[in-house]
């Protein structure tokens, strides 16, 4: 139930993370209530998880489920690049989150 809790919490600061965008720094006054509401659960949600999960190993993960996913979403949503070298990178991280959570107990 931990693990599932953390990845909610990764999929939550992917949309805090791009609510910033959409906010104009917290200019706008609905996207800038989505995103603290987003940073609220996330942050939550990330406590809660590394109440039975190693904190490194959770926080490595939490932010790469959100980096990752905040790239895509910016390839998705805001027309960024998405070259080769960007993809190579965002495999290097899956690859890492994936074998933190291997090698975790």
């Amino acid at each position: 139930m931990s693990w599932i809790i953390l990845i909610t919490a990764g999929v939550f600061e992917v949309v805090w993370a791009v609510g910033l965008k959409y906010s104009k720094g917290f200019t706008q006054f609905f996207p800038s209530v989505v995103t603290s509401f987003a940073m609220i659960i996330s942050f939550v949600l990330l406590g809660i998880a590394v109440r039975s999960l190693p904190v490194g190993t959770s926080y490595a993960i939490w932010t790469g489920i959100g980096s990752v996913g905040t790239v895509l979403a910016g390839i998705f949503l805001f027309h960024e690049p998405r070259d080769w070298g960007r993809i190579c990178c965002i495999i290097f991280i899956l690859i890492g989150v994936a074998g933190l959570r291997i090698l975790s107990r």
